[in-house]
């Protein structure tokens, strides 16, 4: 079945389910085949990593450690990981080479943010789900305006991509936190409600968009690992 056609199919099987429902089914669906949370355990991530920890506890985690990533991250990672069980956890990083090559000095963030996504986030990760023929992610359509029109299901390049959270808002998300009790990043507390690599990551106050603090001052809005039809998002183009 044509990828396209198949998350038109889930879309509509899944219009009314749960973020549970979805998940666990996704997790089972052989059509779609293996597949693997990608999370970034930034600001909201702990909802997702735990409704999967309480489906399957050995679902493979993808984590992009970019090397350039909060202190803070990277030790709410470790606790959070631990805490929940999570028994498949992939750290991934950028390759040595390509680093040495194009970003030796750690600066080229400077100069391009588009070229330093892809050299960090966007290839290490395309090499990770080479074995997978979907992702889950935690984006959620009030986040911003690309992705306000965001389905459950869709197609990504050669595979599928799948957004349980698509609909929550974000009481959705603190009822949940609050619900179960689960730790917040140590950031969120200090002013970063959306967080990424520390050099373009920055303090947002409280009458601003909660991703107004990432690629502040440019028209950038995304990293460049979701893809439309098979092409990177960039600024100005719809997730």
């Amino acid at each position: 079945m044509p990828l396209k056609e198949l998350a038109e199919r889930r879309n509509t099987l899944h219009r009314k389910s749960d973020a549970q429902t979805i998940l666990k089914h996704a997790l089972e669906d052989v059509q779609i085949g293996p597949i693997a949370l990608v999370s970034s355990f930034g600001a909201e991530a702990v909802v997702l990593l735990h409704m999967v920890a309480q489906i399957d506890k050995v679902t493979p985690v993808i984590f992009l450690d970019t090397e350039m990533l909060f202190p803070e991250t990277l030790q709410y990672q470790r606790e959070v990981a631990e805490l929940l069980g999570l028994t498949d956890l992939r750290i991934i990083t950028p390759d040595r080479n390509a680093v040495f090559t194009e970003d030796v000095d750690g600066l080229l963030h400077q100069a391009d943010t588009d070229a330093c996504c892809d050299l960090r986030k966007t290839r290490p990760l395309n090499k990770a789900l080479n074995d997978f023929g979907g992702w889950i992610t935690g984006r959620k359509r009030y986040q911003s305006g690309q992705r306000s029109q965001m389905p459950l299901f869709e197609k990504d390049g050669a595979k599928i991509k799948i957004n349980p959270l698509a609909d929550w808002t974000a009481k959705d998300v603190q009822d949940y936190m609050k619900k179960y009790d689960l730790p917040r990043h140590p950031l969120v507390a200090k002013g970063y409600p959306s967080i990424g690599c520390m050099p373009c990551t920055s303090r947002v106050s409280g009458d601003e968009d909660p991703r107004a603090g990432r690629w502040r001052d440019s028209d950038k809005t995304e990293c460049g690992i979701h893809f439309v039809d098979g092409k990177p998002v960039r600024s100005g183009q719809a997730a």
